[in-house]
């Protein structure tokens, strides 16, 4: 997930001029108020995700048509969040900066926050008796665990952690691609976007060509290293990540095809709506990547035209502004906040809590997203915007 840029960070990393045709923007790029906003909403649509393999509902049907309305909306959110990185770190991109000091900034970013998180699951796990392997933890606190095919890896500690795992590769090598993309000209940008999209749609048809499909995995019809390959694989979701990139320099360079907001949004819907009915390896990215990047873009060039919209409002920014640490944080509240009220045998080897009435869980999710909510401010206020302030540029 990669966290919001706000005024302050990005006098710190660099200032970007207003888009121009001849490509990269000289000194003071607009700030994207909406995107911002927008990326709270992301983070609640992973929220209702996880909610959902909580199995809060006594009732069978509820259950059912809870999880089957959620089915890809974590998969949308972590989607949305690989485009937006690229987007943003290739709009707010200066000339003649570092790649150290780029990297200085990224990590200064994101690492405390993970480290709190990842002591504090640690703590959760000795609470409910259980544990995680010394190699796991060890690889999930490095942040290197999303590479290795293997449950034990990926959903170590506190497991939602594997998506900044993937976001710390793209930071490595985002120096790279931000200067090969910026050799492709502009005239020509657009094939290389359709390009990316072409083999993001593609993907899944290579998992399923030459990689086993056997054994059957417990979550979706496929093998675990098909659904690794796929969605935690740092290498396949960079191309969702030099999408995002892409489209950066489509708007920068002047050559967007003006699509608005709202035609966005409802090419989206209308993607998630598919991605409830596709075969499951297509959920992960395949058939909502490429609305959801044009939506970042869309919603990029409405800020540049000083549009105003319920985004760009003051509390939508400041939803976005903690979604990092609301992202790092849900899980943990969302799964052991249910197993404060009981704990029973999951059947996979774990624990669940209880279930209760609709009226019983709809309370409940509404409380952990409130606590959520809550938790995400004080690290982000006492964390990760102090650390940022402090360590992100050397004195």
């Amino acid at each position: 997930m990669q966290p919001t840029i706000t005024s302050r960070e990005r006098a710190a990393d660099g200032a970007a001029g207003a888009p121009s045709r001849r490509g990269a923007p000289p000194s003071a790029s607009p700030r994207l108020p909406s995107l911002t906003g927008l990326r709270f909403i992301a983070a609640a649509l992973v929220f209702l995700f996880h909610g959902g393999l909580e199995f809060l509902f006594r009732d069978a049907g509820a259950q059912e048509s809870y999880m089957f309305g959620t089915a890809s909306a974590g998969f949308v959110g972590v989607s949305f969040f690989f485009a937006l990185s690229g987007f943003v770190l290739a709009w707010s991109a200066r000339p003649g900066d570092s790649a150290p000091r780029f990297w200085r900034r990224r990590f200064a970013k994101i690492l405390p926050n993970h480290v709190v998180t990842f002591v504090l699951a640690l703590a959760l796990l000795a609470w409910t008796g259980a544990s995680t392997g010394v190699l796991p933890a060890l690889a999930n606190l490095l942040l290197v665990h999303s590479w290795v095919p293997d449950i034990a890896y990926v959903g170590s500690a506190n497991d939602v952690s594997w998506s900044l795992s993937v976001e710390a590769a793209f930071y490595l090598v985002f120096p790279l691609l931000f200067a090969l993309a910026g050799r492709i000209r502009p005239d020509r940008l657009w094939y290389w976007a359709g390009g990316t999209a072409a083999v993001i749609v593609l993907m899944p048809v290579a998992a399923q060509l030459f990689l086993p499909d056997q054994p059957q995995f417990m979550w979706g019809n496929a093998s675990f290293v098909q659904i690794w390959f796929l969605y935690d694989f740092p290498v396949v979701r960079a191309l969702e990540f030099t999408l995002g990139i892409l489209l950066a320099r489509i708007v920068l360079t002047g050559r967007w095809i003006g699509l608005g907001v709202l035609p966005a949004s409802l090419l989206v819907a209308a993607a998630y709506v598919a991605s409830l009915y596709v075969p499951f390896l297509y959920r992960f990215a395949a058939i909502t990547a490429v609305p959801l990047a044009l939506l970042v873009a869309a919603t990029a060039a409405s800020d540049v035209k000083g549009r105003r919209s319920v985004l760009s409002t003051r509390p939508m920014i400041w939803l976005g502004e903690i979604s990092f640490a609301f992202y790092l944080l849900h899980r943990l509240v969302l799964h052991y906040g249910h197993l404060a009220f009981g704990r029973t045998p999951d059947g996979h080897g774990g624990l669940a809590g209880p279930a209760w009435s609709t009226p019983g869980a709809v309370a409940f999710l509404a409380g952990a997203f409130a606590v959520s909510v809550l938790l995400a401010w004080a690290l982000w206020a006492l964390v990760e915007r102090p650390v940022m302030r402090r360590w992100s540029v050397r004195r």
